[in-house]
């Protein structure tokens, strides 16, 4: 039996990606899940859909919902964007779209409708891009931008007081639903760190592709993990989502 190995924040660093996979050994035994924004960043943002469309007829994958991959979809079906999105990587994706067909747009159009808000495995992990802020579980959220936009969990769980045992009532309720969470959406160079990080029974697998990191590969059961070089160096002439 393979390993369930998930991905971090990717952000169009399409080399980064087949870097990390090769580093992992992935082979069709194993479950890639990937916890969203595949787009905004660099200049391969278009290509790594394209890339991620053809690997999944050749490895089992889940493929989560980030907040840009929202984004991105929302601008394919012809919405007004704001401004910002532009700021944030937008204008990479846009880019990188204008060298695709009609019929490619359509076929990653299909790709972004059929992605999951979230995600749990048979020994009830939880994966989604940024949280859920339902106490009774992620069933119960009222609005599903929640899964991929809300940065209250993992604000929460770096907040908390790590000597809170499980069993105590100040153990966050939403906490105790799984047995782990993985998440992306938030890089984790904010707290100073630069590999995949766990606070309470949560881990952060966004390691900054966007900006200076890398993009991470997690084996959900041994905890290793693996890395890509610096992203921006393997795009020296871009910025990313760098000042």
């Amino acid at each position: 039996m393979g390993r369930t190995l998930v991905i971090g924040d990717i952000h169009g660093g399409l080399r980064a990606l087949e870097q990390v996979l090769e580093r992992a050994t992935v082979t069709p035994d194993d479950h890639l899940i990937f916890l969203g924004d595949y787009v905004d960043g660099w200049s391969d943002s278009a290509p790594t859909v394209s890339y991620l469309i053809e690997l999944k007829s050749r490895i089992p994958t889940t493929f989560i919902r980030g907040n840009h991959d929202d984004l991105v979809h929302q601008w394919l079906n012809g919405r007004q964007m704001n401004a910002k999105w532009l700021q944030h990587g937008g204008q990479a994706s846009i880019d990188s779209y204008a060298e695709l067909t009609g019929a490619e747009i359509e076929t990653h159009k299909i790709f972004y409708s059929e992605m999951q808000d979230y995600h749990i495995d048979a020994d009830n992990r939880m994966y989604c891009h940024a949280g859920f802020s339902n106490l009774n579980g992620p069933e119960y959220e009222w609005h599903n931008t929640a899964f991929y936009w809300d940065r209250t969990l993992w604000e929460m769980v770096c907040a908390m007081d790590p000597g809170i045992p499980k069993d105590s009532d100040l153990f966050p309720k939403r906490l105790k639903l799984f047995q782990e969470i993985f998440i992306g959406h938030t890089p984790v160079g904010r707290i100073g760190r630069s590999t995949p990080t766990q606070m309470a029974n949560v881990w952060n697998i966004d390691t900054g592709a966007a900006f200076k990191g890398s993009v991470s590969i997690l084996d959900v059961d041994s905890k290793n993990y693996w890395q890509s070089d610096p992203v921006w160096k393997l795009y020296p002439q871009e910025n990313g989502r760098n000042p």
